[in-house]
């Protein structure tokens, strides 16, 4: 039987999919053909990552026999449009929850009037003399560690790291993907972790990042914008800024029979909930760049929505 890797990289339509392969994860495989579902259990509750990822014509039978594995508590969440009308059709509630944002490397440019602003930030940072590196498998990453320990340190004692719906930048899986790492003065002031995707938007996802608190303004654009330099000179297809919670709502995005209330809640969030996410900063840095795609996201519950749902899908991505 294929690894769940293989699985995705042959079936996966979801910019985030690799994700589906962080530690803590567990998956249900169909046994008659290729076939994978990613979740992890939160309390009662089965929370299941990213769709069925199958071969199209097995998706429905898939999801079908993982509904009867999963039982009444099932919550699927960063499902894709198809995702999301598969799960409509399968007597799921469905509700948008965010978007995600690409841009088309083919088309990436930072000339106009429009990147002023960015151009001036990524050169402020290279004059304070930032230099971009790529930290190759297994090479020391103890650097990396510390500035994580200093970076979750400066968000204050009650803030904890996010995971579940957040890439990972260790274990044996970080050979598949490309980490860069910002220097000044020879000291590691930012990096970016960079996940691929597979799919009809082939390329790379934005995934995890650190900052030094203390970094030079624009360090953060400044390395992105260099390996966004580097991904168009090896051809890659897209670079995807991944999925922001409670952003690019939009009713026209909702299915029939979405639940209003659970509507409601996500608007409540996108303008009162950074104690939960950060999702306006989020924002704000992906819009930056112009995204030339902007997909809406979806959250289905087997059922109607219940608030314990929610409050284990926030306990899972440790957000609460």
């Amino acid at each position: 039987m294929p690894s769940v890797l293989d699985t995705l990289a042959a079936h996966s339509d979801n910019p985030s999919s690799f994700l589906a392969l962080n530690s803590g994860n567990e998956y249900f495989r169909a046994d008659r053909f290729d076939g994978a579902c990613a979740y992890r259990l939160s309390g009662r509750y089965v929370l299941q990552f990213g769709g069925p990822f199958t071969a199209p014509e097995h998706r429905a039978r898939l999801l079908d026999a993982f509904t009867a594995h999963a039982g009444r508590r099932l919550v699927a969440v960063q499902l894709q449009r198809a995702d999301a009308e598969l799960y409509a059709a399968h007597g799921f509630t469905v509700n948008q929850i965010g978007a995600s944002y690409a841009v088309d490397l083919s088309r990436f440019t930072l000339r106009g009037s429009r990147f002023v602003r960015l151009r001036n930030k990524i050169s402020r940072a290279r004059r304070a003399g930032l230099e971009v590196t790529e930290i190759l498998d297994g090479d020391d990453c103890g650097e990396l560690d510390r500035l994580d320990q200093r970076w979750l340190r400066e968000k204050g004692r009650l803030v904890k790291e996010l995971r579940f719906l957040v890439g990972q930048r260790t274990g044996s899986l970080q050979r598949h993907r490309r980490l860069f790492a910002g220097r000044v003065d020879g000291e590691v002031v930012g990096y970016i972790n960079y996940s691929p995707v597979y799919g009809t938007r082939p390329g790379w996802l934005h995934d995890l990042s650190r900052r030094r608190p203390d970094a030079p303004p624009g360090v953060m654009e400044a390395l992105n914008a260099t390996v966004m330099e580097r991904l168009v000179a090896d051809c890659a297809g897209w670079l995807h800024f991944g999925f922001t919670p409670f952003t690019g709502l939009a009713q026209e995005h909702e299915l029939p029979g979405a639940s209003p209330l659970f509507s409601r809640f996500a608007r409540w969030l996108a303008e009162h909930g950074d104690a939960v996410y950060p999702a306006a900063s989020q924002l704000e840095y992906k819009q930056k760049w112009a995204p030339h795609e902007v997909l809406p996201e979806y959250i289905a519950f087997r059922g109607r929505p219940r608030p314990g749902a929610v409050w284990q899908l926030l306990r899972a991505t440790n957000a609460v």
